[in-house]
Order: C-alpha cells, then structure tokens, then sequence
C-alpha cells in the first residue's frame, strides 16, 4: 500500500506474466493499438490526443515533455507543491530554460493569484512565457491541486499547460480537451494499475506544433517526432519499430485500461474519491494529521501522514510486520516527520484490503506506543465505504 507500485488485479498480472513476446507479433501489435485508443478515453484528450507509450517511468515522461517543448532561454513558470514539482524545475534549467519558482511550504500549494503574478513579471520584462508546469498530485506531500484554472491560466497567457499526473492519471479528475490542457503524463505502476516500466503520456495538437516549430531537436531517445510514425502505426495496427517496447507491459497495459473503461471512467474516479474519503475518516478517527494544510488540498490517491506523538520513522517497519507495506516520508525538509499510504487503483475495488491497511497501522501506532482508539479506524473506513 505504498504510492506506486500498486497492487495490481489478478487479469493485469495474468497478461503481464506470458512468455515475453516479440514486438512484431500480432498480439503485440493488437494490444499496443488498442492502448493508444483506450488512452484517449482514460485521460478524456478527445480524437487530436497523441498518446505515446514508452518504456521508461514517470520520470521519463516529466523529461520528454521538458525535452520536447523548452529550449535555451524559454521562459517558464514552474508551480512548485513538493519533491515532485522541484524536479520539474531542475529538469527544465537542465535544457536552458529560465525557470521562475511559484513556491510554497511542505503540504501548501501556490494559490492561483501568484502563479499569475509569474506571469505578468515576465510579460513585464518583454518575455512570453513558454509553459506553464505543475504537479496534479505530489506523491511526495499527497498535495492535489486544481488543474483547471492553471491550464486556462495558460492559455490566457499564450503558454502551454504541462501537467505531471503521475499519481493522479486514472484516479483524479482530469479534463484535457475540456480543460485545455496540453501535456499529461503518468507511470504504469500508478491508479493505472501496472507493473512499474512504462512512462504513459498523452499531447494536444499544440504541443506537437510546438515540438515542429523547435530548432534543436531533443535527444533522439525522448523525441516525440522519433516516436510519433511508431505510435500512429501501431495504431494502425500495423508493424513498426523505433526502440524495442517493453511488450509483456504492453499486453498488461491493455488489460488495464480495458478494466477501468469497463468501470468507465467517471466510475473509477467517483471509487477513487470515495476511498480517498473513507481513508480521511479513519485517518481522523485514530488522530493522525495530513500532511496537506487543507481538506481540498488533499489527494484521493495517497494519504501523507504526520506521526503522532510517541511514534516515528520506525513505525513504517512496525506496519510491515503485521503484513502491509507503506511508505516513509520522501520530502526532505519533513522526511523523518511523516509516512504515506498509497489507496489507487486495483486497491480502491478491494475493501478488504483498505480495512487490513487501517488495522495494520492502528496496530503499528499502538505498537509505537502511540495513543489510539482500539478499532475506531477500521470502524470508521468501513462506515464510510458502506
């Protein structure tokens, strides 16, 4: 129960465990075009998304979109909420980018006013702003932000909205075409509910022109236009190679996106708001604070999770013991003062597994020697999942 990997459901596992085949094979190609049109459903791009699957992480994707579409000098503006968010910006100083910070504190997040202010002081000094980057939720801090308002913001502003939604693709709302969007990328091991190797992104008719219209193209291995005639091919159902693909991935991918847009995709992430919900209410009823300073700030994918007094990082071990796996705290200015528990995906369907989650760290917390009523939490995830 940690942020990724997942726990993943036993058709996904079953497509994923076959004897790794070539990636000319038909059933290969088959899967491969079928996931690049399910991928148009689940990130709700409309017919112009381009979807691209590669073999690589969320980190792969977050570089692609920045090797993509920001050069030398490009002004920037980065919405900073986390670990997640500043890697962001290192990234794009990386390929020259003048990169402008809108900052805030561990579980804060910039309020939409400032991310405007950025904007207005680079027209000021004569710069238009290339894109607009921000994090839709920070597995680091399980800060969720809103992406309709920055994309719109963007697109006021001339700029393209570039969104990581590593541990939010499939679990949190998102509107591309509805909302503007350009870039929206994720990992496999995420609520799309995978093994962890495929970086998963989806990119709007104006991003692609911006890629076009660049005079240094960006390393071979993350170029879109190197990748884009084997998408569309596959697509097409038809043969094609580039770099190979991680091909059992691709078979489990299919599956996966197969099951959520059989649930629909509205229904999966009305599952994923109710546990996130249940998971609050039991937080709440066993005394332990988010890391998100408000209610609408926090993720319905993971939970980040103070320690309470007279418990601390040993409590994660503590939890391990009784047979359930969570995370420790990733930010560095508050690692050692928190924990996080990951609820996405193939886990969201499994009450049994929410419940086990609960009593585990109730456990731990009691455990650690930490005051906690006995049962409220488990009493208090099952009331809310009824």
């Amino acid at each position: 129960m940690i942020p990724g990997p997942v726990e993943i459901s036993p058709a996904v596992l079953e497509a994923h465990a076959s004897p790794p085949p070539g990636h000319l094979s038909p059933r290969v190609i088959e899967a491969f075009g079928a996931s690049l049109e399910r991928m148009r459903g689940v990130w709700r791009s409309g017919p112009s998304g381009q979807p691209f699957v590669v073999a690589g992480s969320g980190t792969t994707a977050m570089e692609m979109a920045a090797a993509n579409l920001v050069g030398p000098g490009d002004p920037v503006v980065v919405v900073h909420t986390g670990y997640f968010s500043d890697r962001m910006a290192e990234m794009l100083r990386r390929t020259g980018a003048e990169v402008r910070s809108v900052t805030s504190g561990p579980g804060e997040a910039p309020g939409d006013d400032e991310v405007r202010d950025a904007m207005e002081a680079l027209l000021r000094e004569g710069k238009k702003p290339r894109a607009l980057f921000a994090t839709h939720v920070d597995t680091s801090t399980g800060v969720r932000i809103d992406p309709r308002p920055l994309a719109h913001l963007a697109r006021t502003y001339g700029a393209l909205a570039v969104f990581d939604g590593v541990c939010a693709t499939g679990g949190e709302r998102f509107e591309m075409e509805a909302w503007g969007a350009d870039v929206y990328v994720t990992a496999s091991q995420k609520a799309i509910g995978l093994p962890p190797g495929l970086a998963l992104m989806v990119v709007s008719e104006r991003a692609l022109a911006a890629r076009s219209a660049r005079k240094q193209p960006p390393p071979m291995v993350l170029d879109w236009h190197e990748w884009l005639p084997i998408m569309r091919a596959y697509e097409e159902r038809r043969p094609a190679y580039f770099a190979t693909p991680a091909t059992n991935l691709i078979l489990a991918l299919d599956v996966g996106l197969r099951e959520i847009l059989e649930d629909g995709i509205d229904a999966r992430i009305v599952s994923h708001e109710r546990t996130g919900r249940a998971m609050r209410a039991a937080w709440s009823a066993m005394g332990l604070a988010p890391v998100p300073a408000r209610e609408d700030l926090q993720a319905n994918t993971l939970s980040a999770l103070r320690y309470p007094a007279g418990a601390g990082p040993s409590l994660v071990a503590r939890i391990a013991e009784r047979g359930v796996v969570v995370a420790g705290g990733l930010h560095p200015e508050i690692k050692d003062r928190y924990f996080r528990v990951g609820h996405m995906g193939y886990a969201v369907t499994r009450t049994d597994m929410l419940v086990r989650t609960v009593e585990a760290i109730e456990a731990g917390l009691l455990g650690e020697g930490a005051r906690v009523e006995s049962g409220a939490g488990a009493k208090a995830v099952r009331s809310a999942l009824v």
